[in-house]
């Protein structure tokens, strides 16, 4: 039994060594270990392969131009100028898009965010936005660019009534779009605010003074999300801007600190200004459709119901070029809140 034992493990052993030798012809012997001293010479980076920018006979499907193409949600921290002159940095979501003429296989994607880094020190305003749409244009070979900064803008805002002070949020993007030859520059903000039924209000008054009964009106959280083109030619428009237009336009904005005296103030500013969502994109506009500096608007309102298990929502639009008065389905889930 040992001697058989000892016959089976030579043999395999001598099988192993013989499958071994084989594939050591077939393939070569690579290192296990990362190479930490290893440099890339100008000459070895000339061997890289580059299938993106390899000949059209690569491309899969039908050889066509693509309308965008490039990166979505490339997160940095850039610097933003306030309207008072001074500087915040601010966690700000990237999305950049170039065009691709049919024939070429793609796009080198780093190249889109070396462009954001290139400028990540400057005050990323609109001129700065300009300045590195030209830089990937030019490193990509494209025609057509885009480019979305997403992030929040803090204002801050005082209570109603007890003097505290506390900072908002508004949900921010700043578009540029290169098409064409052709730069257009859009501003799009969320305004949250409170919407008191005109409708139940009076039935709860009604209610109290016919039975005396006592009644409360349905109010909810509400977003108004309004996008602008902004006319190059005038004073530029910040953001402070539009949310001061918001903010007179509805009254109700949600609160940020607030005692006792402050929720009775915002139950009674609730009150009198009670607003269907048709009002409310009414109101919105009428601050912009007379301002030189934008050249066309859209005003999107959902009024989030407490009534309801389902959502009041109003488009309205400047009636230009800009802006198209079909949404998508999912554009209005997008507009919901979370603290």
């Amino acid at each position: 039994m040992n001697y058989q034992a000892s016959i089976i493990t030579e043999t395999d052993e001598t099988v192993a060594d013989q499958v071994g030798s084989n594939i050591g012809q077939l393939y070569p012997l690579f290192s296990r270990s990362y190479p930490k001293e290893f440099k890339v010479s100008a000459a070895y980076k000339a061997t890289l392969p580059d299938l993106q920018n390899g000949p059209s006979s690569l491309i899969k499907g039908k050889n066509a131009a693509i309308q965008h193409v490039g990166i979505s949600n490339f997160r940095l921290p850039l610097n933003f100028q306030k309207r008072d002159g001074g500087l915040i940095s601010l966690d700000t979501s990237v999305t950049g898009t170039v065009s691709l003429q049919a024939g070429s296989k793609g796009i080198n994607m780093s190249r889109i965010m070396r462009s954001f880094y290139d400028y990540a020190e400057t005050n990323f305003g609109f001129q700065a936005l300009s300045l590195a749409v030209e830089s990937y244009k030019a490193d990509l070979g494209s025609f057509d660019a885009r480019i979305n900064l997403d992030f929040s803008f803090p204002m801050k805002v005082k209570s109603l009534r007890s003097g505290l002070s506390g900072y908002q949020y508004y949900r921010t993007r700043l578009e540029l779009a290169d098409i064409d030859g052709q730069t257009s520059k859009m501003i799009h903000l969320d305004y949250v605010y409170s919407s008191t039924c005109p409708c139940s209000l009076e039935l709860a008054e009604h209610a109290r003074r016919e039975r005396g009964q006592l009644a409360t009106p349905h109010s909810q959280r509400s977003v108004a999300r309004v996008s602008l083109a902004l006319n190059e030619t005038k004073e530029y428009m910040w953001i402070e801007d539009v949310v001061e237009a918001m903010r007179r336009a509805v009254q109700t904005e949600t609160q940020v600190m607030v005692k006792r005296e402050d929720e009775q103030a915002f139950a009674e500013l609730n009150a009198a200004n009670p607003i269907f969502v048709e009002d409310a994109v009414r109101l919105f506009a009428e601050q912009f459709s007379e301002d030189d500096r934008v050249i066309d608007y859209r005003v999107a309102a959902s009024h989030q119901e407490s009534l309801h298990s389902h959502d009041a929502v109003s488009v309205l639009t400047g009636g230009g070029a800009y802006f198209s008065s079909v949404i998508e389905p999912h554009f209005f889930s997008s507009m919901i809140h979370v603290g």
